[in-house]
């Protein structure tokens, strides 16, 4: 044992040795090639003296790395996430000059522009040539990954003998998506557990399933993590007895959504015990969590660590240095595709200037990089359950469409997100289960804008014989990316659009969520009936119903309870759609029981309006700024998939179908349940009933 423990101590001295000496020639080489750098005095000095230099500067380079960095970083947690790159260069550019000041000698000396880049390359040489070295060192490995961790393993007790499971949500890629990708070779990792064209034994399943009406995140995952998505009729709605608008990506609206949310389930959620989350808009219950949105709002506290995330992985110098070129990277990335994209005069096309190159690179290499980091260092102290959100694909679909080039890339790189956690895996103290899933799918086509040179605010005001602008203003898209932002930075972030609290007046609110409209009266505080809207603009239903991009209205009546409307005079009592569906047919099997759950919602909206859906193209329209959408009925959007290991039991019973996010809960709960983890109680506690 002794002996074993000798070889690990002179393996890990001759890797230090190893990096100093490649860092002591980067520096060498360097000198040589930057004019502003140099090792030597002023009056000149032999090869020894310039060496020694070098070594010296290295060295100091390190230890300062290795020291000072980790205190910095608590101070780069006060800062904008979006600026966090810059400040990484410069940092390391500072601890750089530091190194040579250090040389009792003074013969190095560097201007501060060229010490910001001596010291990036200094440290992402020092980090390839440190992970080089490891690669067969399974103990080196482990070594490494712990630093991903802000959590010190001696701080838990031995983890459980029985299996761990992490829950990875792969943003938007539908179930379709998915399998397309696997079949072009995008999703290597994804294709040897489903055993497609590998010729070895699958070790998961693939099952679909289907999302409530309001088919986008704070839906899905509230129900999926809470057990509860009751009255969430859609992304963002207008709340009568409140009179404010609730966006399921601002702050206080998720922290509210999550309070409801355990109210009506009786329970704290799927990660009560011992449960991590990352990444998320809910924290379900968690005790762990980091980027969890629904506690960004509170003050800063032990108990609110959403942003501690970025000190577990900001904390080695050569992760911040390495995010932060590939964050630039990815930010010319975006810009030369749009660039391109405007060129050729593709359609459908939205447009991609302002923050969203910004947006965009921080949700597809600083949220995955700091969520999938926080995953691996959960699974190397044996946590039982970890739920992570990757928001990459949807961000880059919403923009690019769901099936273009710039997305596929995105499924490239997270898939070998997934084969590290598959690889953390081997290493952890306990055996993990991994489960894939998505929250929901995107559909394509143009926005309605686009197609029609109005918005849907715009129709309904000239329904309600109100002036409507001559040039129709965009509906900002309020995209997920958005809430990873928002749980990074310590101020909020501009988004959607809508006024918090509208005043109350005869103008309507219309609000968007993806290819599904909202349409509230603030002035009548009660939900308006089909004859109340009619007595007080005859022609707004109609105009609405018979518009071409519009497929179905959901409306409220006095002699039917509810009514759907279409095109044609078309009015179909909720009660009759299983035997008549009428406009409702295009958009398949579960439409009609959709409808008539958000129906009994209280906060459902005066007009809920689904746009049209083209099952020809799989199409819809958007009511955002997005050629690819999510948020209502119609198309790849309402088709997320559930890829679990063959050693739990199936999701559903053969011919049966998984629908909602509620019965996902359900499922995920029973697999926990089996390996004998988290046990989320079955009625809620006192304490939970006083809440």
């Amino acid at each position: 044992m002794r002996g074993v423990r000798w070889r690990r101590v002179a393996s890990q001295v001759g890797r230090s040795v190893a990096v100093w000496a490649v860092s002591t020639v980067t520096m060498l080489v360097l000198a040589g090639i930057l004019p502003d750098f140099r090792l030597r005095s002023e009056s000149g000095d032999s090869a020894t003296d310039i060496a020694v230099t070098a070594a010296f500067g290295a060295g100091a380079f390190g230890l300062l790395s290795a020291v000072v960095w980790p205190l910095l970083v608590r101070l780069l947690l006060l800062v904008p996430a979006l600026v966090l790159g810059l400040l990484v260069f410069f940092l390391n550019g500072a601890l750089l000059l530091l190194a040579l000041h250090l040389n009792p000698a003074e013969r190095g000396a560097a201007a501060p522009e060229t010490a910001v880049v001596v010291a990036a390359v200094m440290s992402a040489v020092a980090s390839a040539t440190g992970a080089a070295l490891a690669v067969r060192d399974d103990d080196a490995y482990r070594r490494r990954l712990y630093r991903l961790s802000d959590r010190r393993r001696r701080s838990r007790p031995p983890a459980p003998a029985g299996p761990g499971t992490v829950f990875v949500q792969l943003d938007g890629v539908g179930h379709d998506t998915l399998l397309d990708a696997v079949g072009k070779g995008l999703m290597p990792t994804v294709a040897r557990w489903l055993d497609i064209g590998d010729g070895g034994r699958p070790t998961h399943r693939l099952t679909p399933w289907r999302t409530d009406w309001s088919s986008q995140t704070g839906a899905s995952q509230l129900g999926i993590l809470h057990g509860s998505n009751h009255d969430v009729p859609a992304f963002r709605w207008y709340e009568k007895d409140t009179r404010e608008v609730v966006v399921c990506n601002r702050p206080t609206s998720a922290a509210e959504l999550q309070r409801r949310a355990v109210g009506y389930a009786g329970h704290g959620g799927l990660l009560t015990v011992d449960g991590a989350s990352r990444g998320n808009l809910f924290s379900g219950g968690a005790e762990q969590q980091a980027l969890v949105l629904s506690i960004a709002a509170r003050r800063r506290s032990r108990e609110n660590r959403s942003r501690s995330g970025y000190f577990a992985y900001f904390s080695d110098p050569a992760n911040a240095v390495r995010t932060a070129l590939s964050f630039f990277a990815e930010v010319g990335r975006e810009i030369g595709q749009s660039t391109r994209a405007r060129l050729r005069k593709q359609r459908p096309r939205v447009s991609r200037g302002g923050l969203y190159p910004l947006v965009r690179a921080f949700a597809t290499v600083v949220e995955r990089d700091v969520v999938v980091a926080a995953v691996t260092g959960d699974m190397l102290v044996g946590r039982t359950a970890v739920f992570a959100d990757l928001v990459a694909y949807d961000e880059v679909a919403h923009h690019s469409g769901p099936a273009s080039r710039d997305a596929q890339k995105v499924l490239e790189r997270l898939d070998r997100s997934l084969a590290l956690i598959e690889n953390v895996a081997e290493h952890a103290p306990r055996p993990y289960r991994i489960v894939v899933l998505s929250d929901h799918g995107q559909s394509p086509g143009e926005t309605f804008r686009a197609r029609y040179g109005l918005t849907l605010g715009d129709l309904v005001r000239a329904g309600c014989g109100m002036p409507v602008p001559r040039r129709a203003e965009r509906t900002r898209s309020g995209a997920e990316a958005r809430a990873a932002v928002r749980a990074a930075l310590p101020f909020p972030v501009a988004g959607g659009g809508e006024r918090h609290r509208p005043e109350p007046g005869s103008e309507p609110i219309v609000l968007a969520s993806g290819n599904l409209g909202l349409v509230s009266f603030p002035d009548v505080t009660h939900r308006m009936s089909k004859e109340e809207i009619d007595a007080r603009h005859p022609a707004l239903l109609a105009t609405l119903a018979n518009h071409p991009g519009i497929g179905f209205l959901l409306v409220r009546s006095d002699r039917h309870g509810g009514v759907v409307l279409g095109a044609y005079g078309a009015e179909i009592p909720l009660a009759g759609l299983d035997d008549d569906p009428g406009p409702l047919a295009p958009f398949g099997p579960g439409a009609a029981d959709a409808i008539r759950r958000t129906h009994a919602f209280p906060h459902t909206a005066d007009i809920m309006v689904n746009s049209m859906y083209d099952p020809a193209y799989g199409e819809v329209l958007a009511f955002e700024e997005q050629i690819g959408s999510h948020g209502g009925l119609g198309g790849a959007q309402g088709r997320p998939f559930l890829l679990s290991p063959l050693g739990v039991s199936a999701p559903v019973a053969e011919g049966e179908e998984l629908v909602g996010a509620e019965h996902v809960h359900q499922v995920l709960r029973r697999w926990l349940r089996e390996s004998n983890g988290p046990q989320v109680p079955l009625e809620a506690t006192e304490e939970e009933r006083a809440a």
